[in-house]
């Protein structure tokens, strides 16, 4: 027997015979479905000889046959309700166990489990349930197949990414039928959030009405994406409305973790917890910086990849030269828990920082993986391995306690076809296009491309994406390629930042000659930058098809 658990009430199995159930009575089940037809296959034995024995062994039984290929609205009410009567865990069984899995999908549909939980569950059982994902969507009932639209050009993701994509396609073609998808109401300036948390910026500099950067001319389809259906140029949206496309472009962002880190969401924005990773959290960093004067001071890092690296170490560097400024920084022990091995993953900008780091005596603690919080007790625990290679975790207490929290790819993106293993969608990393659908393209956060995940990337990725969408039209003549280009401003001191600008591979890649800016080094020409010029030149150029210092590298 292959027996999958799907959760603590059910199990699929492929076939089983009646020699089998003693061994299932032994594992605690109570209850048995068979969805597989009897004389399906030459070798199958008869439903009789297996409820037969079952019965004799004191399991309860039901008999829901399904046609393969033809799993009925009919179907998968009939075994939500054995479900809801039988006695659990039951385990269900047809020729691969797909058939039991699908069932099971529809009815969760039906009760409103939200669609990627669905699939994500069915998918670490083994089983692959997109493509029946508009049936889950659409409450376990089969749809129409009728699109609620259409257009030439789909971009899911109102944020950097995608706004920028869009306007790049604008400003080379104003008759492109564009559709952006994406719920938010609000579109912030996220590396704003660094400058709030320091006690530079107000964080309502950093946030603008998402309908007043909609590219004109672009449909905004105001509603969350369930699913993707690449085979046939599809997209499910929430209440399995469908939007069809000519070609498709995958833009979300990823997802900020929380609830990874036991206790953490239960505390942060009080007792001392903060994050500038959240808007309404960066504020009380800068009440939290402001106010200490002594006691220790925790901030964390956790694996990668994550949004902005550097940005971590950033919200260390302007309190800790906050605290310097107000002579209270030999009051305040600083500890940097990075779960990487490495306080920089470009090597030439390492020193720099490193002086940073000794002039404010932090202590760099890596290997380090938050893991719990409580909050109350101003405690958190990190996950280590030690010298001898044993796994174990380490108290720390803490007075501040500034948390990044682990980043994945959206539920929705990790459980769809365009996902690889990791969860991340994947592309060619120079062309952006992915590798298994030849209408789809990624940018932002949310592909597989070995660069940082920064804004800076995405604006230069957004003309690449545009050119080498229209050249797929007909409308351009070269493929552009993507270089791996991203950029961290490193903000080690109020007025001084160590401009960090690398691509694919940790090669240096300046945008300006050193005499003006010198990467290496603590600059205030930098901090000129990235306070008073990068701010305008986002929400005016960047998001407004202007591409400054981002023009697309041609091939051919």
């Amino acid at each position: 027997m292959d027996i999958k658990h799907i959760n603590d009430t059910l199990a699929v199995s492929p076939q089983i015979l009646a020699t089998d159930i003693a061994a299932i009575a032994d594992q605690g089940f109570r209850s048995i479905i068979c969805n597989r037809p009897d004389g399906e296959g030459a070798d199958q034995p008869a439903f009789k000889e297996i409820s037969d024995t079952a019965r004799k062994a004191g399991l309860e039984y039901r008999y829901i046959p399904v046609t393969s290929g033809r799993v009925m609205d009919s179907d998968a009410e009939a075994f939500g309700t054995a479900m809801q009567s039988l006695p659990k865990p039951a385990l269900a069984f047809c020729r691969t166990g797909t058939r039991s899995v699908t069932l099971w999908s529809l009815d969760q549909g039906a009760r409103g489990t939200p669609l990627p939980s669905i699939l994500e569950t069915a998918r670490k059982a083994g089983y692959d349930m997109s493509g029946v994902a508009r049936r889950i969507a659409n409450g376990g009932k089969t749809p129409t197949d009728t699109a609620d639209a259409t257009h030439d050009i789909v971009i899911v993701g109102g944020g950097a990414a995608g706004i920028a994509v869009a306007s790049s396609l604008r400003a080379r073609d104003k008759n492109l039928d564009i559709a952006i998808i994406d719920p938010a109401d609000v579109h912030y300036y996220q590396p704003g959030w660094t400058m709030v948390g320091g006690g530079i910026f107000d964080a309502s500099t950093t946030a603008k009405t998402m309908a007043s950067l909609i590219p004109h001319g672009v449909h905004w389809i105001k509603a969350a994406v369930s699913a993707f259906e690449p085979q046939n140029n599809a997209v499910i949206l929430d209440g399995c409305r469908v939007v069809k496309y000519a070609r498709l472009i995958v833009a979300p962002g990823l997802k900020l973790d929380w609830n990874s880190v036991e206790g953490l969401v239960e505390t942060l924005g009080k007792n001392g917890v903060t994050s500038n990773y959240r808007y309404d959290l960066a504020p009380y960093t800068w009440k939290l910086v402001s106010a200490m004067k002594s006691g220790r001071a925790v901030f964390t890092q956790p694996p990668m990849p994550i949004k902005c690296a550097g940005a971590p170490q950033k919200a260390l560097y302007l309190s800790a030269d906050h605290w310097r400024r107000n002579g209270v920084l030999e009051n305040i022990d600083i500890s940097f828990c990075n779960a990487g091995k490495v306080l920089f993953g470009v090597k030439a900008y390492v020193p720099a920082l490193m002086e940073y780091i000794e002039r404010y005596n932090a202590n760099l603690m890596f290997g380090h993986q938050l893991v719990r919080v409580d909050g109350a007790a101003r405690k958190a625990w990190f996950a280590i391995t030690d010298d001898d290679g044993a796994d174990r975790q380490v108290e720390i207490d803490y007075d501040m306690l500034h948390v990044v929290p682990p980043q994945t790819a959206p539920d929705f993106i990790r459980v769809s076809p365009l996902a690889e293993a990791a969860g991340w969608v994947d592309v060619d990393q120079n062309t952006l296009r992915h590798k298994g659908f030849d209408n789809i393209w990624s940018l932002g956060d949310v592909m597989n491309a070995p660069n940082a995940k920064t804004a800076a990337a995405a604006r230069k990725q957004a003309p690449t994406v545009a050119n080498n969408v229209l050249q797929d039209m007909g409308r351009a003549r070269s493929i552009a390629h993507y270089d791996g280009y991203g950029s961290c401003p490193l903000t080690v001191e109020r007025g001084k930042i160590v401009l960090a600008e690398f691509g694919y591979g940790g090669k240096l890649l300046p945008s300006m000659p050193t005499w003006l800016v010198n990467g290496r080094k603590p600059t205030r020409a930098a901090w000129f930058l990235k306070e008073k010029i990068l701010p305008p030149m986002y929400w005016r150029a960047m998001l407004r098809g202007k591409e400054w210092l981002a023009k697309p590298e041609l091939i051919g």
